[in-house]
């Protein structure tokens, strides 16, 4: 193993990976036997995972510095190299997904591997390839666009993301100012942010008619790997939110009102939770990540070991630079079993999240690189938020390491956010539904679509004196709409998930958590819906799982 900034990038050479994969199929359609086949297929990996080490690279170092030239260049290769490489995948699956010898290999791979293929085989198409290009091109406008915010703050400048302690400080006045300020931004370039995701709405509904489907929701669901519910289970899941979850969401929202002291909340106070100001986290960047790999060590020799790991090889880039990407991610190197934490620290408590949510990504990437079958790694999105999600509740015990005097604030807050935030995200994600089901929206009927949403999903939600967020513009700031067309509902169904580790930790922390160890091992070895009873949870797209929920955490307040 070796450190990231040693790790050597070369880029990768579209012809050759062809001239490879054309030999690759040729090998895999001469082989007598699933054995034969087999062998054939783990070369597959190491191709591949070359491949995606290489793309990776490149993508990370370029959100480090979004103005260096030579990584922009890459960035813009791959933009349109990518999809030539998708179709390649997929050309050599379909051949493993027709194989003779299919019984055998998916006992080796898995049946979810090979449900996965077929989704592939629905949702890629030599015929797409310049539409995905041109959407690649588009998000990159967006995010470039995102990334160039300069904001004059008391004489500094500073990007969107070192905005946010001052959209969450103790004092009103300083958070009106900033709002005024971060708005300012998307108000100046509504027009641009508006038009880029006109295009992609409609790009993305030409790529499901080029495939012969009516809109782009068919496509989006099989391109989010979601092999085992549907459209009419997420919409089940949604009504469930707005009739169980969004009036329990409202009562944390009215204990917070009265503990700010305030005669009704504005938006300038949503992310607010105490006159005092949200709990910080004491001490340096550097100290933070010391305090986190303490915190692993204790909690599991797993956790130690990945940590150690993480630490040694420096594989975080977390601090906020004018230049850099906003936001935040866990991705992964193959070629060096070694997951990456991308993050923009800024001073509030959001740092510690990317400790706990960003490492809990981090740590089930790191035991699944240990299973020879790669496909064990390819979990979908939902499952992949559960492992995140419920890493901020288990590490709350080390809370006071990170916040000192002040952990049990962050631990209160830390569970009213997480309720708070599935009316947000899944409203985000009826957005989504309504807007590919009808895209011939104009940007103003999307605006409006969203702030009707907004009072049946976050009704105390009140814009006055923001004309900009009243006439619905607040999605605009969202990078996964733009990013990941129909990803958000994963962190909705994924917080149903880990608050119920959370009832669980407070009733015997030893059983929750080797229940949770167990569903990170599993990895995709099974479909999200069959690893749920495997590990002891419930459903939360069964009726009543929502109310049941609600009634254990009305509970506990």
């Amino acid at each position: 193993m070796m450190k990231f900034n040693d790790m050597p990038y070369t880029r990768v050479d579209m012809e050759q990976v062809q001239k490879d994969f054309a030999a690759l199929m040729q090998e895999f359609d001469a082989a007598k036997t699933g054995e034969e086949q087999f062998a054939v297929h783990q070369k597959y990996y190491k191709l591949t995972d070359h491949a995606a080490t290489q793309m990776t690279l490149a993508g990370i170092r370029h959100d480090i510095d979004t103005t260096d030239t030579f990584y922009n260049t890459e960035k813009d290769y791959y933009d349109e190299m990518g999809p030539v490489f998708e179709n390649l995948v997929v050309a050599y699956q379909k051949k493993l997904y027709e194989s003779p010898f299919r019984p055998y290999l998916e006992e080796k791979i898995g049946p979810v591997a090979f449900k996965n293929i077929e989704l592939a085989m629905r949702s890629v198409d030599p015929c797409l390839v310049e539409l995905m290009q041109e959407e690649n091109a588009l998000q990159t406008r967006y995010n470039k666009l995102l990334a160039s915010a300069r904001i004059d703050w008391q004489g500094e400048e500073k990007n969107l993301s070192l905005m946010t302690p001052f959209l969450h400080n103790q004092d009103r006045t300083v958070r009106k100012e900033a709002w005024e300020k971060y708005s300012a931004f998307f108000v100046k370039n509504q027009e641009e942010i508006e038009d880029i995701y006109d295009k992609l709405v409609k790009n993305r509904t030409a790529q499901a008619q080029k495939l012969g489907q009516e809109n782009y929701l068919t496509l989006g669901y099989d391109r989010m790997q979601r092999n085992c519910y549907d459209r009419e289970m997420v919409a089940s899941f949604r009504s469930q939110v707005r009739r169980d979850l969004v009036p329990f969401a409202e009562e944390l929202h009215e204990k917070r009102r009265r503990r700010l002291g305030l005669d009704r909340l504005s938006y300038i106070d949503e992310g607010v939770y105490f006159l005092n100001g949200n709990p910080a986290p004491v001490g340096t960047p550097e100290e933070i990540l010391a305090a986190g790999q303490r915190m692993y060590r204790e909690l599991s020799p797993e956790t130690g070991e990945f940590m150690d790991f993480m630490c040694e090889n420096e594989l975080f880039d977390v601090l906020g630079r004018k230049s850099k990407k906003t936001g935040g991610y866990m991705t992964y190197l193959p070629d060096y079993n070694a997951p990456f934490i991308f993050a923009n620290f800024n001073g509030t408590s959001g740092d510690v999240d990317v400790i706990t949510h960003e490492c809990g990504h981090a740590f089930q990437g790191y035991l699944a690189g240990m299973d020879p079958i790669k496909e064990h790694a390819d979990i979908t999105m939902e499952t992949a938020e559960t492992h995140s999600m419920s890493m901020e509740f288990f590490t709350e015990p080390w809370m006071k390491e990170f916040f000192g005097d002040r952990f049990r604030d962050y631990v209160d807050m830390h569970f009213e956010d997480s309720v708070i935030f599935v009316p947000y995200g899944t409203m985000v994600d009826e957005f989504q539904d309504i807007v590919y089901a009808d895209p011939g929206l104009s940007p103003k009927e999307r605006n409006r679509v969203w702030r009707d949403l907004e009072k049946q999903y976050k009704p105390h939600l009140d814009y006055t004196g923001n004309a900009y967020y009243e006439q619905g513009g607040f999605w605009q700031k969202q990078h996964h709409i733009f990013d990941c067309p129909l990803y958000y509902i994963d962190y909705c169904i994924a917080s149903v998930d880990a608050l119920q580790y959370k009832n669980r930790m407070d009733r015997d922390f030893k059983e929750a958590w080797d229940s949770y160890l167990k569903l990170c091992r599993l990895s995709a070895s099974r479909f999200f819906t069959e690893l749920l009873p495997e590990v002891g949870l419930d459903d939360p797209f069964e009726e009543g799982c929502m109310a049941k929920l609600v009634q254990g955490l009305r509970e506990k307040l």
